[in-house]
């Protein structure tokens, strides 16, 4: 199986204080070609909650922030059951009714790091969803994302196998 240097994708998605699922398309059609034999294999993903700019107040009770990205377009957050799920996560914070200190907690639910090789993507579109039903209550403008990938070679029929899987 013939492979690339490692590159790098980046995403961002904003979110506002609607109380909403946001979720934006990243591009993999530069990388991916079922027909040609080449997919994309995430090796690594990395995620920044809010812009480093941002003032993140944590406001009283309990709050989280959600990502996902998948290989289709979801509506909202989806279990790790889902087919179309490649990777997870969270930010829980809580300003604590005792003491008023606050907690915050990161949780990386399912990562390609997580997989002995990583994770093959066959599809020429994956989607970065955010659940930010709470999040931009405290200040928080964006979930990004960078993931560490490579292009390999795969033959015709398990090129397109894995496409239709994750359609």
């Amino acid at each position: 199986m013939a492979k690339s240097d490692s590159f790098f994708i980046r995403k961002t998605v904003n979110i506002d204080n609607t109380n909403a699922f946001f979720q934006s398309a990243i591009d993999c059609g530069a990388y991916v070609d079922a027909l040609g034999k080449s997919v994309l294999r995430i090796r690594n993903l990395s995620v920044q909650y809010g812009d480093p700019t941002d003032t993140i107040v944590i406001p009283d009770g309990q709050h989280r922030a959600g990502f996902q990205v998948t290989t289709q377009s979801q509506g909202s957050m989806v279990a790790a059951t889902d087919k179309s799920l490649i990777s997870s996560g969270s930010l829980f914070y809580t300003t604590s009714v005792a003491n008023g200190n606050p907690f915050i907690s990161e949780a990386l639910d399912i990562a390609p790091q997580h997989w002995t090789n990583g994770y093959l993507v066959g599809v020429e579109q994956i989607y970065l969803g955010v659940d930010a039903s709470e999040a931009s209550s405290g200040g928080m403008t964006a979930v990004n994302i960078v993931m560490e990938c490579t292009v390999e070679t795969l033959s015709s029929s398990a090129a397109m196998a894995l496409a239709l899987s994750q359609q």
